[in-house]
């Protein structure tokens, strides 16, 4: 059983839908960190735009479905969680779109510990598109994320090749959905604490002195 701790401002339960700017109104706010050093993983949510990775960031940290996001802003979440009984902080960059060189991602890309890559099941192009971040992202721990599956209605990439395409690149395969009532959101982002916790250290810091020094996406 997994419990989890957060020290993120929710909106109403009667909010189960807002706005960018209720959002901006309503931010979150972090709390002084712990007497004791907690490990902190650095995980980064890529993929192209529109498929749903503010939805599913915010899903995560505030607990409510984001109807209307501006797909430009990039921005970076910090929560305490307890993932298989063990605390530690989760420091999270929810990455824009757009391929525009950003300095934030370029860090978080040098310095993370663990990816998601997500996809929308409605959009054929962002599932193409997975072996480009993959690629980019080689020898980081990630996990596969095929997003917006609670729209069957529109699905053209079936649950079948998604998993393929998983077993291609070796990775860890989950579907969800950030639309309340949400499918999997906190599932998945723990199940990326639990690849890095089982990914070698020593190849971990293998890559981070190989990792070149300026990543565009």
């Amino acid at each position: 059983m997994m419990a989890m701790v957060t020290f993120v401002h929710k909106l109403p339960s009667s909010f189960a839908y807002t706005t960018q700017q209720e959002l901006t109104r309503n931010r979150r706010a972090i709390t002084q960190a712990p007497n004791h050093p907690l490990p902190t993983y650095k995980l980064v949510v890529v993929g192209d735009g529109g498929v749903g990775k503010s939805a599913i960031t915010i899903q995560f940290f505030q607990k409510m479905f984001v109807a209307d996001y501006d797909p430009t802003i990039e921005d970076s979440y910090i929560q305490h969680a307890v993932v298989d009984d063990d605390s530690c902080v989760l420091d999270v960059l929810d990455t824009a779109g757009q391929e525009e060189f950003s300095a934030m991602r370029e860090q978080y890309m040098r310095k993370g510990d663990g990816f998601m890559i997500v996809y929308s099941v409605t959009d054929p192009n962002s599932f193409t598109n997975v072996p480009n971040f993959f690629t980019q992202i080689l020898r980081y721990p990630m996990l596969l994320v095929a997003n917006k599956v609670d729209l069957a209605h529109l699905r053209k990439v079936t649950e079948k090749e998604g998993r393929a395409m998983a077993n291609r690149l070796n990775l860890m395969y989950m579907e969800t959905s950030a639309k309340d009532p949400p499918q999997n959101i906190d599932r998945a982002f723990h199940e990326v604490v639990r690849i890095i916790r089982n990914h070698p250290k020593e190849l971990s810091e293998e890559r981070r002195r190989r990792r070149p020094k300026c990543l565009v996406m």
